[in-house]
């Protein structure tokens, strides 16, 4: 075998490799020991129709562009590159347009098999240093292959049915900065983030949805701010809101913490330290064990104000598993009317609140929703904060969120035949 055709039979072996078929095919397959470096040149045929990437149309040929690089998947622990001249096609319709290869996406400097491969990476890595070591790319790279997963993944999830949503805020960044998220109950996935935490903040998430897809949401967990459900009422006004079991306990909590606070202070006027440094075991009640649970109940035998607002917070927990909206309307008349005659004025001003947000509350019995999906993407999302030491940019952020908690269908679809 002459030198020649050594290099055309090794030509060849790289193409069946890659799947390049004709009017594309390796001209020369290259390895350079020193540079740890395949590198394979690819060229379209002369002579061969073109087709206008836009419209599929074939057109003639115009020109060629620049040559470009594309990094493939490595071979034997050797950098693998392709590099072409893309055609240029004169299309009556789109005018000069550059084709598309088949190894690579639009715009991309990776090859499909490549960006698939890292994608699964990053996916299992347990950081995006580890990642960006064991693909051998920077960290501009590797955001650029995630952008493109994410873009990639929202559009292949247009025609998903979404029933249930949740609307909920999370810090950003420093200070008091925050973006708003929107998921899907059904499975547990984030469908958007968008900054802030304003009602256009809100709208803007309910309108990231397909409008189709918008009209068959028929529910929303969201807290009791007064965003969240105006923003439901103008973009879904279909959709019944339904306010968050947890925000309503988090917002008694404090009103028992409250309770205790001015209760303590009276307290220490008359040398009685009792309600000292007690805090969670009003917060935890019942749950308390060993000595801490004698203590709690010393503290229940005397029959302080602090004891009276949580015994109020602890028998509004039976409201939720009351068996229908009727019977838990009445429940909650009764446990309304018994605060509002006590002088706890903490819990008298949740009581008030949550009656101007009775229907929300109700809406449950039909829609038996909350924002514990949410919740639980806090700690990934957390350590996705604290692995890039913070987030400059909102939209770095975002990416981040979809690509780890979005459930999106992110790597490239590898073709069966290359694209003419």
């Amino acid at each position: 075998m002459t030198e020649r055709e050594a290099e055309e039979a090794v030509a060849a072996h790289y193409g069946m490799l890659l799947g390049i078929q004709s009017p594309w095919r390796v001209k020369r397959a290259k390895l350079e020991i020193a540079r740890r470096l395949v590198d394979i040149e690819v060229e379209h045929e002369q002579g061969r129709p073109v087709r206008c990437p836009q419209c599929r149309r074939e057109c003639r040929r115009h020109d060629h562009g620049p040559e470009r690089t594309w990094r493939h998947l490595d071979v034997m622990e050797f950098t693998t590159q392709i590099r072409a001249c893309l055609p240029r096609c004169a299309c009556e319709e789109h005018k000069v347009v550059t084709l598309v290869p088949p190894w690579a996406g639009p715009g991309s400097r990776f090859t499909l098999m490549f960006e698939a491969f890292a994608v699964q990476v990053l996916l299992a890595s347990a950081s995006l240093t580890q990642a960006a070591e064991l693909l051998r790319l920077d960290w501009d790279s590797v955001q650029r292959i995630m952008d493109r997963a994410v873009t990639r993944g929202l559009a292949r999830r247009t025609t998903d049915e979404v029933t249930r949503v949740g609307l909920d805020e999370k810090s950003f960044g420093r200070g008091h900065s925050y973006v708003s998220l929107m998921t899907d109950h059904k499975p547990a996935r984030v469908l958007e983030v968008v900054p802030e935490r304003t009602i256009e903040a809100a709208v803007a998430l309910w309108e990231s949805l397909p409008e189709p897809q918008r009209k068959k949401v028929m529910a929303a967990s969201m807290d009791m701010g007064a965003g969240f459900a105006a923003a439901t009422r103008q973009a879904a006004p279909q959709a019944k809101i339904v306010h968050d079991r947890f925000h309503v306990s988090k917002h008694l909590n404090e009103a028992v913490d409250k309770v205790r606070r001015d209760e303590h202070r009276r307290l220490l006027e008359k040398g009685d330290e009792s309600l000292k440094h007690t805090k969670f075991l009003w917060l935890q009640g019942a749950l308390v064990e060993g000595g801490q649970a004698l203590a709690f109940e010393q503290l229940l035998a005397r029959e302080l104000k602090t004891a009276k607002a949580w015994a109020f917070k602890e028998a509004f927990v039976e409201f939720w598993s009351q068996p229908d909206g009727l019977r838990a309307k009445r429940f909650f008349e009764q446990w309304h009317d018994t605060v509002i005659r006590s002088r706890l004025e903490p819990l008298k001003k949740v009581a008030r609140m949550l009656q101007s947000h009775l229907c929300g509350l109700l809406n449950y019995f039909d829609h038996p929703i909350t924002n514990a999906i949410t919740e639980g993407f806090n700690s990934r999302i957390q350590s996705l904060k604290a692995a890039a030491r913070g987030f400059r940019r909102f939209a770095n952020y975002r990416t981040r969120i979809l690509f780890f908690c979005g459930k999106l269908d992110l790597a490239p679809h590898l073709p069966l035949a290359p694209c003419h």
